[in-house]
């Protein structure tokens, strides 16, 4: 009875504990089997003969916050044909040194955003052999959605500084990552996939590079093309950032100390401020007419931006191009050249409201993934790992 307890507990089969010994580092657990007969895997032959035994050291699931080794008497048997072979187990891989479950924790530990070395120091085993087990996931080149959204990030793989995220735009998971963001990569990648999945996409999300607007119309002819609504809006802010940094650079140093926070002021909404924040902000712009267009121009776009009726979004994000191209402020001037350029791109992310949220938020986790692992140069383990946290 009270072995019988002891087997449920260590949920291995066919095994008998021989002895439990606890140190302060580890406990070692003393395991043998039953004598049985088993299949000769050179001739297929029944044998029961025994050829001698051998002591094997096995890693097994931590117990107690200590590690635990598994000392296994292990069989090798003697077939009629001359074959020497060891008896097989469930729980264990052949010419390995750990348990399955072990294997399978470490994968499991994996999921999170941690290191190798740290789920090594969890587990009783060196980083290499957590990458060992690790390499033996793979995943496979998913199907295309509905809804793509494209994004590149900086991995520093072996294949190159950037790679490209693939996000199903619906569902917020991620599809695949691609060692390059060349445009002759994506091309090999999407030339691979059939016909029939590239025609029954319907939207496509980027941000606003032009070789992923040609890439959509080359590769995805039925899909409508999304421009990230944060590409685009914080080209309304870079603007009138560079008017200000023009502005406070021509300044008098003595008036220059008076815009030193004026950053923060300057982007925020200026129905939000309140106060003396809002005395500060109209001292601002009181001193320079560039400025104060700059800022009404940035306050224009934003209500735009909080519009939900895209028959007035549309009207008014066109006056606001005219508007700018006729401001005689260049930073402006470049915006709306920009804007004017991919209009329709635009004006389809106010109407449809895709937008490439799930994938930047993705790729600040991989940069954290990135961070904590202190770089990964390997890239299928890096993709496999990314697609692992993620799923």
């Amino acid at each position: 009875m009270h072995s019988n307890c002891i087997n449920k507990l260590l949920n291995l089969e066919d095994v008998k504990v021989k002895n439990i010994c606890h140190s302060d580092s580890k406990i070692t657990i003393t395991l043998e089997t039953a004598a049985t007969k088993h299949i000769c895997p050179a001739c297929g032959s029944i044998t029961s003969r025994i050829h001698d035994y051998r002591n094997q050291m096995i890693k097994d699931l931590p117990l107690h916050l200590k590690p635990v080794i598994l000392i296994l008497r292990k069989r090798r048997y003697t077939c009629t044909c001359g074959k020497h072979f060891y008896e097989s187990y469930s729980w264990l891989p052949k010419y390995q040194h750990m348990t399955k479950r072990l294997a399978m924790y470490i994968c499991h530990q994996l999921r999170q955003t941690v290191s190798y070395s740290y789920v090594a120091s969890q587990t009783n085993v060196s980083s290499s052999t957590v990458a060992r087990v690790f390499d033996r996931i793979n995943y496979d080149k998913p199907d295309i959605p509905r809804v793509l959204s494209i994004d590149e990030f900086r991995g520093n793989t072996e294949t190159g500084k950037y790679q490209c995220i693939l996000v199903d735009g619906k569902k917020h998971s991620i599809l695949d990552i691609l060692p390059d963001r060349t445009q002759s990569h994506l091309c090999s990648y999407f030339r691979g996939v059939p016909k029939s999945q590239r025609n029954r996409v319907e939207f496509f999300i980027s941000d606003m590079w032009e070789q992923y607007r040609d890439l959509a119309k080359a590769f995805f002819p039925n899909a409508t093309i999304i421009t990230d609504k944060y590409h685009f809006i914080r080209q309304v802010t870079w603007a009138i950032e560079n008017v200000r940094k023009r502005l406070q650079k021509a300044m008098p140093i003595y008036l220059r100390k008076y815009y030193k926070r004026s950053r923060r002021l300057i982007l925020s909404r200026y129905h939000n401020l309140k106060g003396e924040k809002k005395k500060e902000t109209d001292l601002m712009l009181q001193y320079s007419d560039d400025l104060r267009r700059a800022h009404l121009l940035k306050e224009w776009f934003y209500q735009i931006c909080e519009e939900t009726r895209y028959s007035i979004v549309r009207t008014e994000f066109w006056s606001w191009i005219k508007n700018a191209e006729s401001s005689g402020i260049k930073e402006f001037e470049g915006c709306a050249k920009t804007f004017r350029n991919w209009s329709e791109e635009i004006l389809n992310a106010f109407k449809y409201g895709y937008t490439n949220g799930p994938t930047e938020g993705y790729n600040n986790k991989i940069k954290v993934l990135k961070r904590v692992s202190y770089g990964v140069r390997n890239f299928q383990r890096f993709r496999n790992r990314i697609l692992h946290t993620s799923r």
